[in-house]
């Protein structure tokens, strides 16, 4: 028997009913039109993932389903799994409704919620019992739902929910292939981290297929949608332990269909979809980082970025950021298209578009070197930002002389280095953050993961800003990407900003301030930061994990101030602006790595580690 079979990615907004109940239903539409027989949309697309705390209310889904009713009467002569929130009583669960030739034939109710990393499921919603089905009484109509088999088209599908996909020997696929069902579609909102496509092809879809004998349909959200994560519009079909078809990530457009004509009897006769998909690491974090910041602007209504660029690694990276999005989406959605989406007037080419997007300033001391003001001008001027800069010493020097007046004292880098350092830092912040008020603009801050970890950072200085695209990254990746970037992106603006050591230059010239002077080399700091966050070690285990390659004095050393400097910086974390979450890692509380503010510091445990050989 053949069958098209498809999955559909959406860009949704939390609550945005307009938006996404018009994108369901163009994929509906555009599903139709290619013959596709059944259908997969995304985890909760309906509302959006995003939701939060209005999950917990009683209007939101009720909201939902007034929706889902509008949208049934478009699914005439199609089969289409819907994802929305659903309220049993108090209760309430996270769904995916069948539609088949606008009939509701049941919901099923997703049995495992993520609850680690950037996931908090289980405060909105309960995990549903498997096996067991219960009735949703709606009007005159009584809904079969719970753990379902559907039969649609001379098939017998089910359906194993994101979370659900992720299990080993507990997944439902286990159940539902006793059961004898030929499909199981996994409608998910799967937030996109570096290589985490290749997991989804290899442990859900094609190892879920060859398990449980069927055709596998995932299908994965589509964008920024709420801010912080971002969503990759992943679509991919396995059947029996083989790979059929994957879509194209990271789209500009508001939805994507993908589907394939499957033969349940002979897998051999299906049609297997070319493979056009990068998932190269670097490429693919800059396909994501594009789509996040065309999303983020897009759905802000901003009038674009503004960026204190300081030559340096990381406001670069903003930099190009930037330019890459507005880049690809050009190419994507035509001139037309990309300035109404942008909502600005339409230009001729991409760099008249940055030129209108993207502000940057290079905000100089007496401390700053000729080196990184010609690294800052050249980028700029390589990607047709616009650029100004200018001296910040008469407000530094003015700040600085009311508090000696005050103090009774002169400030003195000998004894007064943070003091010194940081009001440099905190003086850049009004006047780029009125330059971001004049333009209406999103002010980007430049903080990286690995600052973030231990507090390299001036707190409303270099951390200004409202939104931060590369918070979840490392320095190292960081530094890697941007060579990376020269040559395979062809910006050659980068060639000075490739040649400079990462230096804050907060202090005088002729101390030669370096980051990695400061704190450690940053492949020790990642690495430490691997075991010590990512696989929460003690500091002993770190040390135990490191010893074979380092020297032990040294190495002790590093871990102690990595420690020291983690747990006295929990504030400064509490307050980066929202972040892109980007990596397997990130140290944004409110999204990845919760720690308490006020602690013992780990101060045992590192004691104990200078009684380790």
């Amino acid at each position: 028997m053949k069958l098209k079979i498809g999955g559909a990615t959406v860009n949704q907004i939390p609550f945005d009913w307009s938006n996404n109940t018009q994108n369901i239903i163009a994929a509906i539409a555009e599903a139709r039109s290619r013959g596709i027989s059944i259908l997969c949309l995304p985890e909760l697309c309906i509302t959006g993932y995003g939701c939060e705390d209005l999950f917990l209310s009683d209007w939101l889904p009720e909201r939902a389903w007034k929706e889902l009713l509008y949208i049934k009467n478009f699914c005439q002569d199609i089969t289409v799994g819907i994802g929305l929130p659903v309220r049993l009583g108090k209760v309430t669960y996270n769904g995916a409704c069948v539609i088949s030739d606008k009939k509701i034939l049941g919901i099923t109710f997703k049995q495992f919620l993520a609850r680690d990393g950037v996931h908090y499921e289980p405060r909105w919603f309960d995990a549903w019992p498997p096996d067991e089905v219960t009735e949703l009484v709606k009007g005159d109509e009584r809904i079969h739902v719970g753990d379902i088999i559907y039969e649609a088209h001379g098939i017998r599908f089910g359906f194993e929910i994101c979370e659900d996909g992720w299990r080993d020997e507990d997944r439902p696929g286990h159940r539902l292939c006793k059961r004898g069902v030929d499909l199981i579609l996994n409608p998910s909102a799967s937030h996109f981290a570096m290589v985490k496509s290749l997991l989804r092809e290899k442990e859900v879809v094609i190892e879920g297929s060859r398990l449980f004998n069927c055709v596998y349909v995932f299908a994965n959200l589509l964008g920024n949608e709420a801010g912080r994560m971002i969503y990759d519009g992943d679509i991919i079909i396995g059947q029996n332990g083989k790979l059929v078809a994957v879509n194209k990530r990271f789209s500009f457009r508001r939805f994507n269909v993908l589907g394939t004509e499957i033969d349940f009897k002979d897998p051999d006769q299906t049609s297997t979809v070319a493979l056009t998909d990068n998932k190269e690491r670097n490429e693919e974090l800059a396909q994501a980082i594009s789509l996040g910041l065309f999303d983020y602007l897009r759905k802000s209504r901003a009038n674009g970025f503004v960026l204190s660029l300081s030559g340096g690694a990381d406001s670069s990276m903003c930099a190009v950021a930037v330019t890459e999005m507005v880049k690809r989406a050009w190419d994507v959605l035509g001139p037309t298209q990309f300035c109404h989406a942008l909502q600005i007037d339409i230009v001729d080419n991409w760099k008249s578009a940055v030129n209108k997007l993207l502000t940057c300033a290079y905000q100089g001391t007496q401390n700053s070197s000729q080196e990184t003001f010609n690294a800052a001008r050249h980028l700029a001027e390589s990607v047709g930002a616009e650029f100004h800069h200018w001296k910040i010493d008469e407000e530094v020097t003015s700040y600085t002389s009311k508090i000696e007046t005050a103090i009774g004292r002169r400030l003195q880098w000998q004894t007064d280095d943070i003091t010194l350092q940081n009001i440099q830092a905190r003086t850049r912040s009004p006047i780029i953050w009125m330059l971001a008020n004049v333009k209406r603009a999103v002010l980007i801050t430049t903080s990286n993961r690995s600052e973030g970890d231990v507090g390299y950072a001036t707190m409303d200085g270099d951390t200004s800003g409202s939104f931060g695209p590369i918070a979840g990254l490392s320095k190292t990746f960081i530094i890697q990407w941007l060579r990376w970037a020269e040559k395979a992106l062809d910006q050659p603006g980068l060639s000075l900003v490739n040649n400079l050591l990462p230096t804050a230059e907060l202090r005088p010239l002729e101390r030669q301030q370096t980051d990695e002077s400061d704190l450690m080399p940053y492949s020790v700091l990642v690495e430490i930061e691997k075991h010590a966050i990512f696989h929460r070690k003690s500091p002993l285990e770190v040390f135990q994990s490191m010893k074979d390659r380092y020297e032990a004095a040294s190495l002790k050393t590093h871990i102690k101030k990595f420690f020291r400097l983690w747990s006295a910086n929990q504030w400064k974390r509490e307050r980066l602006a929202p972040s892109l979450h980007l990596d397997d890692l990130n140290v944004d509380p409110r999204s990845w790595c919760r720690f308490p503010i006020l602690s013992a510091g780990f101060l045992q445990e590192l004691e104990s580690l200078d009684n380790t050989q």
